[in-house]
């Protein structure tokens, strides 16, 4: 498995129009199935009019989960391009559905498919990226005087800083990468010469600031 990918920030949305043909396409942020197709069915309902409503979604990490629907444009033509899209995009967690309102003119199969690879690709390049990566967070217990030794020198070396709880002793929380974890027990091990307490807690995924 990947241990870092891209995502979108937010939703964007984009239209294009070809031979009179509206393509509205919506990029949503997802983290599971369901909930991709629960923004496929909110933009059907958005748009009961609309003859289609095709859509792609790549989920996950290492982008395992894809699926697409070419909603009865001909088979091939609309999912499978904008699929193509995401991917090529190198996008994640990400649903896309494209709404058309036919204008009319008859696009044919190669028409098709490049309109609602075209809506997905514009779509993709005016999203907001966010890239996302697998940290660990590490709970540090020890002094006053050793805490703010151990976080500016944490700060120093990019580790992600958490929150902390102040009481008889400071337990503060970093966020940092596997190959971060040793160096930072060997970091409070020096400064506190052993004294402070270390418990590594389980991974998880984060956005990361840029």
């Amino acid at each position: 498995m990947s241990d870092a990918y891209d995502t979108i920030r937010g939703e964007v949305e984009h239209e294009i129009e070809i031979s009179r043909s509206r393509f509205l396409t919506r990029l949503v942020r997802v983290e599971t199935e369901e909930s991709a197709r629960a923004v496929i069915a909110e933009v059907r309902a958005e748009h009961p009019r609309a003859r289609h409503h095709c859509s792609a979604f790549v989920i996950g990490p290492d982008s395992r989960i894809r699926r697409s629907n070419d909603d009865g444009e001909p088979s091939g033509t609309a999912g499978a391009p904008m699929l193509e899209a995401l991917v090529a995009s190198e996008l994640s967690d990400v649903v896309a559905v494209v709404t058309r309102y036919f204008g009319g003119v008859l696009l044919g199969a190669g028409g098709l498919t490049r309109a609602y690879r075209r809506a997905v690709v514009e779509a993709a390049q005016r999203a907001e990226r966010v890239h996302r990566a697998q940290r660990t967070e590490v709970a540090v217990r020890c002094s006053y005087e050793v805490a703010g030794v151990i976080e500016a020198e944490a700060r120093r070396r990019g580790y992600g800083v958490g929150t902390a709880d102040y009481g008889e002793a400071v337990l503060q929380r970093y966020a940092v990468a596997a190959a971060e974890i040793a160096p930072l027990e060997a970091l409070v091990a020096e400064a506190s010469a052993g004294a402070a307490g270390v418990e590594v807690g389980s991974a998880v995924w984060v956005d990361l600031d840029d």
